[in-house]
């Protein structure tokens, strides 16, 4: 039995409490059935992994290397998607770049001989 008060419904029955926080607790997929559940321990929802220390160390090293055949195939297709500049990009902006080092580097050259200049005249001023 629900009861309004201005925007709020408030609800007296105890199907409609169970039943939202039921759907609260579990999280729809798009068909419409909650998720399955997978018990810690488990691979693709088989039985629990109880295997000697040999066997995980063989089992371990072949996920490693699907792994890594899985890595090196994604990091190709990621390469070929990678716009590339062209050879007269890279010149125009490795000299803009040598131009900007140059330009700062007199620049500080000169702020650094300005400031020791004025110092050491300034020591000289006070007698040291």
């Amino acid at each position: 039995m629900a009861k309004k008060f201005g925007k709020v419904s408030v609800s007296e029955g105890t199907d409609e409490l169970g039943t939202e926080a039921g759907s609260a607790r579990v999280p729809e997929v798009p068909d419409g059935a909650p998720p399955t559940k997978v018990e810690r321990g488990t691979r693709f929802g088989g039985p629990a992994v109880t295997t000697p220390r040999r066997e995980k160390y063989a089992a371990a090293s072949a996920g490693f290397f699907i792994r890594l055949a899985q890595f090196l195939r994604d990091t190709r297709a990621e390469m070929r998607r990678v716009s590339w500049p062209t050879a007269k990009e890279v010149k125009n902006t490795t000299i803009i770049t040598l131009i900007a080092v140059v330009f700062f580097a007199v620049y500080l050259f000169l702020i650094d001989r300005v400031w020791a200049f004025l110092i050491e005249h300034l020591r000289t001023l006070l007698g040291g």
